[in-house]
């Protein structure tokens, strides 16, 4: 998708363990859509402080994505995620939450208010259909934003 300079469509959120699995494929397929996404295994180089690097994430992220996976339950439920990136990603306008090996229920009775945001849920979808999805409505805000220059 078009970007201005050092800004990503998306911020993937996901739990550490989710890293090299759901979290890796999501942003694979995001990038093969076409979908410029920040994620920590890509986007935090070697040697940078974490916590800086992702509020810089944060910042230069149009649309916020939440993995919500049994491993993101049990760091929310136990304070293992932080508060800040859940409390500015839950600020947005556009917040989408992705349920995967999980369900709404056991989200509801972690954090009600992000599942109260319509999202998306790969017992309806497969993750290459939600990454799909997700690229659609990219361009949607590309068209509402105005031309973008890009990145990559």
């Amino acid at each position: 998708m078009r970007q201005q300079p050092d800004i990503c469509d998306v911020f993937l959120c996901h739990a550490w363990d989710d890293r090299r699995g759901a979290a890796m494929e999501l942003h694979d397929l995001l990038k093969e859509e076409g979908v410029s996404v920040w994620f920590s295994e890509k986007s935090i180089v070697l040697g940078q402080p974490f916590m800086r690097e992702i509020d810089r994430g944060l910042a230069r992220s149009r649309t916020g994505l939440v993995l919500v996976t049994p491993a993101l339950l049990h760091r929310v439920d136990s304070r293992g995620v932080s508060d800040k990136e859940l409390s500015e990603l839950l600020a947005r306008d556009l917040l989408i939450p992705v349920v995967h090996e999980t369900t709404y229920d056991e989200l509801r009775s972690v954090s009600p208010l992000l599942a109260s945001r319509n999202g998306l849920n790969t017992a309806d979808d497969s993750m290459a259909d939600i990454a799909t999805k997700i690229a659609e409505l990219v361009a949607i805000e590309d068209d509402l934003t105005g031309p973008l220059t890009p990145v990559d």
